[in-house]
């Protein structure tokens, strides 16, 4: 681990016994994770409650709270009656540049278009990194091989039937890391940070949405330097418009073949 971490209380379950009709269910937990950097409260999250390094790490990164996992000085996992506290120490740089943004967002007010936090709707057409000069071409009978195993791969949904899941692919087709998460866009925060946390090259994979592609999961790729992604339903107009911007391939599954899609 590059920072320490603490967890006090006791952790929530991930899922609950429910009874459907005449038979039993498992339905997933979804709790409150408040994210709080140097005593500043950030965002709530609705999310399942496990992996919580790596959401925390992965969704800090996506909000470029922090550049660099070497950014946090330490992590305690809170765990209360009402929800999960991520406090997380961070250095003095980013705390600084944060106070800056919260101020930025604070002056705004009531300009605010309610879209997931952003301060205004103009946030939405921000231009989104380049990830490379030429997209990336996968070999989409290996990217086959990968969403034939996602589901076999999904621990928690093989009970649940209701989590989203993001895998880390590598070239050959092998998921190599997965994680899972009632919120898709959660899901992909937790791979990431379980990413930054192994330093993996993105250059040499892509990553396998088992949801649909949207704006959220083409604009957390880029900025972390994925180059392709592999949806099991479509993207949304806009996310194949930013995924272009972005220079990020966008892939998507037609029955059992996986394609490109493209404007």
């Amino acid at each position: 681990m590059i920072f320490p971490v603490t967890v006090n209380g006791t952790p929530s379950a991930l899922m609950q016994n429910v009874v459907a009709g005449k038979q039993k269910w498992f339905v997933a937990e979804e709790v409150p994770v408040a994210f709080v950097f140097n005593q500043r409260n950030y965002s709530i999250m609705m999310a399942t409650p496990d992996n919580l390094v790596d959401f925390g790490l992965g969704f800090s990164l996506s909000e470029e709270v922090i550049k660099h996992p070497h950014e946090v000085k330490s992590l305690e996992i809170l765990h209360t009656e009402k929800g999960i506290d991520l406090k997380f120490k961070i250095c003095m740089e980013a705390i600084e540049k944060l106070d800056i943004k919260q101020r930025k967002r604070n002056l705004i007010g009531s300009a605010s278009c309610g879209l997931c936090g952003l301060e205004s709707s103009d946030s939405l057409f921000r231009a989104l990194p380049s990830v490379g000069k030429e997209k990336m071409k996968i070999d989409t009978t290996n990217a086959e091989k990968a969403t034939s195993t996602l589901h076999e791969n999904q621990i928690l949904n093989s009970k649940t039937h209701s989590v989203h899941a993001a895998a880390w692919v590598n070239s050959s087709g092998e998921i190599k890391i997965i994680r899972e998460d009632v919120g898709r866009h959660n899901a992909l925060d937790k791979l990431l940070g379980a990413m930054a946390l192994k330093s993996i090259d993105t250059s040499n994979g892509y990553v396998l949405m088992s949801s649909r592609c949207s704006y959220e999961i083409v604009e957390k790729s880029a900025k972390r330097g994925i180059k392709a992604i592999v949806s099991i339903s479509g993207p949304t107009a806009f996310a194949l418009r930013k995924a272009n911007e972005a220079n990020i391939t966008l892939y998507s599954l037609d029955k059992n073949r996986v394609i490109e899609i493209k404007l």
